[in-house]
């Protein structure tokens, strides 16, 4: 089946919005971990962290998919 070339910015559009849902989600979803890691072994460091790692974690997401987008 050929490929609707009309679609084709509606698509890059809608990847790119769920990519930005991925990234916030990702990053909250860290940080909520964080927190509870932190209530949990009573310390006051891994929120930072596990906040961290989730913003590298959705960056190499973003990446990887706009990296995907461009083949």
């Amino acid at each position: 089946m050929p490929q609707n070339k009309e679609n084709a910015p509606l698509k890059n559009w809608a990847k790119f919005s769920t990519i930005a849902i991925q990234m916030g989600g990702t990053i909250f979803l860290g940080n909520l971990l964080g927190s509870w890691l932190d209530s949990k072994f009573e310390k006051t460091y891994l929120e930072g962290v596990c906040t961290m790692l989730a913003v590298f974690l959705a960056m190499y997401i973003v990446i990887k998919a706009v990296m995907q987008l461009n083949k």
